[in-house]
C-alpha cells in the first residue's frame, strides 16, 4: 500500500522517546528537524531513492522506518545536546541567529561523536557556541542594528543616501534598451555552453564596454506601461523609491529587491554567508551598500548589470504554461467590462482561441504577442526555447495548466499561487536572479565568461522550478489540494 512520506515519518517519530526538543507541540518532528537532521543525516534520500518520493510504496515505508529507528539513540542524544546548547546560549546571553538553524546539525555531530551529554557537556557546548558565534569577526545582525540605529551614524547614512540618490545618472532609455543585442548574447552563451565559444566572448565584452546593463538599469528608474521595474516584480511602486536606512528585517517578510532598506540588504548578506570573515567590516559593508542601492539595478559591477539585463530579456520570454496562459488570464480577469469585442488568437482553436480585443497573450512558443499576432523580438530565441522546453516538462506545470483553466483564480491554496506565478514567471525569476547578483556584487565576483553567465541564468530558472516543485509537493502531501478536482475536464 502506498502512503504519504510525511505521514510515515510522523508515525515513526512519535514512536521515539526523548526527542521532545526536536519536536513540535503536537509531537511531530519540527520542519527544521526534517530539513537539517532527518533528511540529510539520517534518511539521505539520494542514497535511498525508495525514501525520496512524497508517496512511498511498501518497501519505501519499511526502509524509512528502519533508517530512523536505527539512529534513534543518536536522535535522543541530539535532542539532549540541543537542550544543553540552549542553556549555555542563555547563560552567555547570545541572541544572534536562530538556535535550530545554527545548532541542530552541530548537536547531531556531538551526539554521533560523544553520545549522550556527559560531565563535560557544558564545556563542549560553550566551545561549540564560541566557534559558531566568534567566527563572524563582529559581523552580526545585532552589531548591524546597533550601527544603523546610532543617532550620529543614522544621520550620516541618511545624508549619504540623499546625496547618492540625487546624483543618479538619469536618461530617457527605453524599457527594453538593446533587446536584440541581449538576446544575441543569450543565444551565443547557450552555444558556448555546448562548446562553441566563437562569438560569445567578444559579444559579452562589447556589451560590458558599452554599458548596456547600466542603460537598462537606468530605464528601470522611470515609469513604463510594460517591462518597468514594477512589471518585472522588483518593486511595488511605479518608480523605485529612494532607499531608507531601516532597522528591522525578517526573511519571511522581506520587501521586493528595489524596495529594501539598507538594513535589509546587509541583513540578507550576513544571513546568507557561511563565513562572514571574507566580507568587509560592517561600516564599510553598510556605506558601500548605500552607493550600491542608488546605482542602476542596485548593483555596482557592470558585468553583473549586463547579466541582470540579459536575465530580464530571458525572463520576459519565459512561458511555462504556453498557450494555456491565455485561457488562465481570462479566468483570472473580471471580463464584465470587455463583453463587447473579442478577437481571435492566431493559430488556436476552441475555447482558448478568443480574447478581449486589444489584449496581449503569449503563444505556444513563449512569445508575447498582441491579437494581431505580432511578436516582440527575441522571445522565440534559442535560449528561451531551452528553458521553456524544460519547464513545460515539469509534472507540476501540467497540473497547474489544468488547475488554471478549469478552476481559475476563484480557488485559493498553494497550487493556485504556483499557477499564478507560472502566468508571470519573469517576476519570481528576476527576484531570485537579483538576490544572486547582489550577493556576487558584495563579494566582488564579476561575470566575464559567457558560459558562467549562462550557467547563472539557467541555474536561477532551475531554482525557481525546484521551488515550485517543492511547494506543490508539500501541498499534495498535506492534502491541501483536491487532486481530483484539479484534474477535472
Amino acid at each position: 500500500m502506498r502512503r504519504p512520506r510525511a505521514m510515515v515519518l510522523d508515525e515513526v517519530w512519535r514512536g521515539l522517546d526523548g526527542v521532545d526538543a526536536l519536536s513540535g507541540p503536537q509531537g511531530a518532528p519540527l520542519r527544521r528537524t526534517v530539513k537539517l537532521i532527518l533528511d540529510p543525516l539520517v534518511i539521505r534520500p539520494v542514497q535511498h531513492p525508495l525514501c525520496a518520493g512524497s508517496v512511498l510504496d511498501a518497501d519505501g515505508v519499511t526502509l524509512l522506518t528502519a533508517l530512523v529507528l536505527a539512529r534513534s539513540d543518536a536522535l535522543r542524544a541530539c535532542a539532549s545536546w540541543f537542550t544543553v546548547l540552549k542553556q549555555a546560549r542563555r547563560a552567555l546571553r547570545i541572541t544572534e541567529g536562530n538556535a535550530q538553524d545554527l545548532y541542530f546539525q552541530r548537536c547531531f555531530e556531538l551526539a554521533t561523536l560523544h553520545g549522550e551529554p556527559g560531565a563535560d557537556a557544558r564545556e563542549r557546548a560553550v566551545a561549540v557556541l564560541r566557534e559558531v558565534h566568534e567566527g563572524t569577526g563582529g559581523r552580526t545582525t545585532t552589531a548591524l542594528k546597533n550601527l544603523v540605529t546610532d543617532p550620529d551614524r543614522l544621520a550620516e547614512l541618511t545624508s549619504l543616501i540623499e546625496s547618492a540618490w540625487r546624483g543618479r545618472p538619469l536618461a530617457n532609455f527605453g524599457a527594453r534598451e538593446l533587446a536584440a543585442a541581449l538576446t544575441e548574447l543569450l543565444d551565443a552563451s547557450t552555444l558556448a555552453r555546448e562548446g562553441d565559444p566563437a562569438d560569445a566572448g567578444p559579444l559579452l565584452d562589447e556589451l560590458i564596454e558599452n554599458r548596456v546593463g547600466t542603460h537598462r538599469g537606468i530605464a528601470l528608474w522611470r515609469a513604463h506601461p510594460v517591462h518597468g521595474a514594477d512589471d518585472l516584480g522588483l518593486t511595488v511602486h511605479e518608480c523605485p523609491p529612494s532607499p531608507a536606512v531601516g532597522a528591522t528585517a525578517s526573511t519571511a517578510t522581506l520587501a521586493l529587491p528595489f524596495d529594501r532598506t539598507i538594513y535589509e540588504r546587509v541583513f540578507t548578506v550576513l544571513q546568507g554567508s557561511i563565513d562572514r570573515t571574507d566580507l568587509p567590516d560592517l561600516p564599510t559593508l553598510v556605506s558601500t551598500e548605500v552607493a550600491r542601492s542608488c546605482s542602476p539595478w542596485g548593483l555596482l559591477d557592470e558585468s553583473l548589470r549586463v547579466t541582470a539585463a540579459a536575465g530580464s530579456e530571458l525572463a520576459l520570454g519565459l512561458s511555462p504554461l504556453g498557450a494555456v496562459s491565455v485561457a488562465a488570464d481570462l479566468v483570472a480577469t473580471d471580463l464584465s467590462g470587455a463583453r463587447g469585442e473579442w478577437s481571435a488568437v492566431p493559430g488556436q482553436d476552441g475555447p482558448e482561441a478568443r480574447v478581449p480585443a486589444g489584449a496581449a497573450h503569449r503563444d505556444s512558443s513563449g512569445q508575447r504577442a498582441d491579437v494581431a499576432g505580432s511578436a516582440e523580438p527575441g522571445f522565440g530565441s534559442r535560449a528561451h526555447a531551452v528553458v521553456n522546453a524544460r519547464w513545460r516538462r515539469e509534472a507540476y506545470v501540467l497540473q497547474a495548466r489544468r488547475y488554471s483553466v478549469h478552476l481559475g483564480a476563484a480557488v485559493g491554496g498553494p497550487l493556485a499561487a504556483v499557477a499564478a506565478e507560472l502566468r508571470t514567471p519573469w517576476q519570481p525569476y528576476l527576484r531570485r536572479l537579483w538576490v544572486r547578483l547582489h550577493g556576487r556584487d558584495v563579494r566582488e565576483l564579476a561575470v566575464f565568461d559567457p558560459v558562467e553567465l549562462w550557467d547563472l541564468l539557467d541555474g536561477v530558472a532551475r531554482s525557481v522550478m525546484l521551488d515550485h516543485r517543492a511547494r506543490v509537493k508539500q501541498a499534495l502531501t498535506v492534502g491541501t489540494v483536491d487532486i481530483e478536482e484539479a484534474r477535472a475536464s
